[in-house]
């Protein structure tokens, strides 16, 4: 999943656009927004969902999630991915699920039994609360995504801590297959903070997603950024965002979900 407790780093974006960018390969994708806010499912052009993630957090049967899933409002070539839509409703469902003795952690997971995408990407909130730990015990693997600014890097380091005790929890590890720092910055300042995390985990950190005005103008119109064409930085942006998924591809290709697809858990949602 693509996580860090962090707000405001750009989780949902970065999630929306490695989406657009497996969609026009021609995967089968499903974003999973488990964010009250639900930026990621109105970043997909939803407004309204007959079923949310909410009512499969509630009555989590098997492969819930992906007959509840529907279509984004997302032009082709990008899929379009298919949605499991979140609504402000959710934010009601953290303490009922606070309240279940047993299964709490793991409703998401066993919504997703099943699912026969290609790629499942989960989208959470900024937060260590009782919807992350679902999306951490769903999750095959784990992208940390954070920004290049002050203590980034120890932020970081916690939200790593973080994933090695839940993994501890699993009966199967949950690997970080990375760490993407998004809106890099031509500053020196962002630089160097992108050294101190090169210097902490080494490979673990991923090309770079730099901060381009296309990426925010893209968002505000609900669309990925590979949807604006000619605009200018568009392109570039979308490069980035198609070279990332190729090195998650090569994470991934190892790992095999108990239900069938691949599966990365996701951010918050926060402006681009």
């Amino acid at each position: 999943m693509l996580v860090n407790q962090k707000g405001g780093v750009g989780k949902t974006t970065v999630t929306l656009n490695l989406a657009a960018a497996a969609g026009a390969t021609g995967r089968r994708v499903l974003v999973v927004d488990l964010d009250p806010q639900a930026n990621a499912t109105t970043g997909m052009g939803v407004w309204s969902a007959a079923i949310t993630t909410d009512d499969v957090l509630a009555d989590p049967v098997a492969n819930r999630a992906a007959v509840a899933a529907m279509q984004s409002a997302w032009p082709e070539p990008f899929g379009p991915p298919e949605l499991l839509a979140s609504t402000p409703v959710l934010a009601n469902r953290e303490p009922l699920l606070a309240a279940d003795a047993v299964g709490a952690q793991d409703r998401l997971c066993r919504a997703l039994e099943g699912d026969d995408h290609d790629l499942v990407l989960v989208d959470c909130p900024p937060s260590l609360g009782l919807l992350t730990i679902n999306g951490l015990f769903a999750a095959d693997q784990v992208l940390v995504v954070t920004e290049p600014a002050a203590w980034a890097a120890d932020g970081v380091d916690l939200i790593v801590g973080t994933v090695q005790r839940v993994s501890d929890r699993r009966a199967t590890p949950l690997p970080v297959c990375g760490i993407v720092v998004n809106r890099l910055g031509r500053t020196r300042d962002a630089r160097y903070w992108l050294d101190q995390l090169g210097d902490r985990h080494g490979s673990l950190v991923l090309p770079p997603v730099h901060l381009r005005t296309a990426v925010a103008e893209a968002a505000a119109q609900s669309l990925p950024v590979a949807a604006l064409g000619m605009r200018p930085g568009a392109a570039e942006a979308a490069a980035e965002f198609g070279a990332l998924l190729e090195h998650l591809d090569g994470a991934l290709c190892s790992a095999s979900m108990p239900h069938g697809s691949r599966n990365v858990g996701g951010g918050s949602a926060e402006e681009p």
